[in-house]
């Protein structure tokens, strides 16, 4: 099954959810802001991805522009950005979707395609 990170009141996250369920596939569904994964969750989503951490980011928030992350991504560990996107699911790119081993980050309905609908 599917773990689904997601802002219910995010257009995106709603249309990724419409698809989901358009095409049948469950899923366990997480409100990223309550339920913010852990820094040691990230790393291992992270770890499976086979992205670059910067992805992770959700670059066009207000968040990520208060703390200045665009200018100190380049500068921190990863433990310090696994700790930093655990401090707030605003800051993490969403929806965010895995079963444990593939990931996928924001909506594309082609990604999406190629990756879930199996």
């Amino acid at each position: 099954m599917l773990t689904f990170y997601c802002y219910p009141k995010c257009g995106t996250c709603r249309k990724a959810k419409k698809w989901l369920e358009d095409h049948q596939i469950k899923y366990n569904e997480i409100h990223i802001v309550e339920n913010t994964p852990t820094s040691e969750e990230i790393e291992k989503i992270y770890k499976n991805s086979h992205l670059e951490l910067k992805k992770f980011f959700n670059t066009s928030g207000n968040k990520y522009r208060e703390l200045g992350l665009k200018d100190k991504i380049g500068t921190l560990t990863e433990k310090e950005l696994f700790d930093i996107l655990s401090s707030d699911g605003m800051l993490i790119k969403r929806p965010l979707v895995t079963d444990g081993n593939v990931v996928t980050l924001g909506f594309k309905e082609e990604d999406y395609e190629k990756t879930w609908n199996k």
